[in-house]
């Protein structure tokens, strides 16, 4: 199905300075002892999946967390220069830094991660508006973004991703606009717009009374006059939450939704190899021992078409029955059909269903009612 010779390594690191209010992923505090230690047994790890997979090029790198920008240049590099021990890495990976704006402010320096062969980076921006960002409990200010983008660039890092949020609290589609000018403004090549949602053991969570958060319309229309916006500004849309000037989609990202192979190393990361899914609990103890939970074959049919249709390309019936050995039937393309006409789907010559900008936004019982019809 995939050619299985390439691998993607994520990387996952657990450290944040703070915890967000809307924040549900594994993270902790540290401190340059924890980091360390941390380092030490990422690179252990790295090791040991090379024995398994060592004959496998990487081409995608990423550094997710967390924020991996905490734990400081050097350590990151180090554990770049492990992976290049370990595995054959292609000429032209692409290795992603997730990093928060104030880093630069905290002595963060992008020459060094240049210099190991970083070629992109992610910053978690949220939003350009004040109050926004209070709201989420968020640490820095546009200023640090602006310098972050601006110090990433001079060190050569010109591939730079933001992140921003709909549905915060009191937010509006003017204020949706203040952002996403000010992203455009930055001449960055990708950006990641994600729905907020209310995680149980958050701060929203144990408060939700207390914020005006956006209800499911005003998030559909926040999330639809995004997809204009950006569209508006050069910003192509390829996957629900993430949109990219041509040629600049997240190839790591993109390995998820088409079922390539990558591995993650770190608690809470997941893996998938040959069909196979595993994944580390949400426990440094248990990473630390390298302990690991294993998942049946998922490389059914359903996951397929599910992974498939939340790419803007969408899913070829083609290339389905090139790997399963199916053809949709009539039901399916009667149903793809109805979903056309009302606005959340395009049909290509019944060869490709692809969704719309409003079709994502249902996108989980459109999948569910087309597979029931397979």
């Amino acid at each position: 199905m995939v050619n299985s010779n390439f691998l993607g390594l994520y990387i996952h690191i657990p450290f944040c300075s703070s915890k967000c209010a809307y924040c549900d992923f594994f993270s902790m505090r540290g401190n340059e002892s924890r980091f360390s230690d941390y380092t030490e047994i990422v690179k252990k790890r790295i090791k040991f999946f090379s024995e398994k997979y060592g004959d496998r090029t990487v081409d995608t790198i990423y550094f997710g967390g967390g924020t991996p920008s905490i734990i400081g240049a050097e350590r990151i590099t180090d554990i770049i220069k492990t992976i290049k021990e370990s595995f054959p890495v292609s000429e032209v990976c692409e290795i992603t830094v997730e990093a928060n704006p104030e880093c630069v402010s905290q002595g963060f320096d992008f020459n060094i991660l240049k210099n190991e062969g970083v070629n992109r980076l992610s910053l978690g921006m949220q939003t350009a508006v004040s109050e926004e960002l209070s709201l989420l409990g968020r640490n820095h200010t546009n200023k640090d973004v602006m310098n972050a983008v601006a110090n990433a660039k001079n060190s050569g890092i010109s591939n730079i991703s933001l992140d921003i949020m709909l549905g915060i609290p009191n937010q509006s589609e003017l204020s949706l606009k203040e952002t996403i000018d000010f992203c455009t403004g930055l001449d960055i090549t990708h950006i990641s717009s994600y729905i907020l949602k209310i995680e149980e053991n958050t701060l929203f969570w144990k408060r939700k009374d207390k914020y005006n958060f956006p209800d499911e319309d005003c998030q559909a229309n926040l999330y639809l006059e995004a997809c204009r916006l950006l569209e508006e500004n050069g910003f192509m849309q390829y996957e629900i939450s993430n949109f990219s000037k041509p040629g600049f989609e997240s190839r790591h990202n993109l390995k998820y939704w088409n079922m390539e192979n990558y591995l993650g190393i770190g608690p809470a990361a997941h893996s998938f190899i040959d069909g196979k899914r595993f994944n580390y609990d949400r426990s440094t103890e248990k990473f630390k021992n390298n302990i690991w939970n294993r998942d049946d074959d998922c490389s059914d049919i359903e996951t397929y078409i599910m992974l498939k249709l939340r790419l803007k390309s969408g899913l070829n019936f083609d290339e389905l029955k090139e790997h399963f050995g199916i053809s949709v039937s009539q039901r399916f393309l009667t149903k793809a059909k109805a979903f056309q006409n009302a606005g959340y789907c395009n049909l290509q010559d019944s060869s490709v269903i692809s969704l719309t900008p409003k079709g994502f936004l249902l996108s989980n019982s459109i999948i569910v009612e087309l597979l029931e019809t397979l």
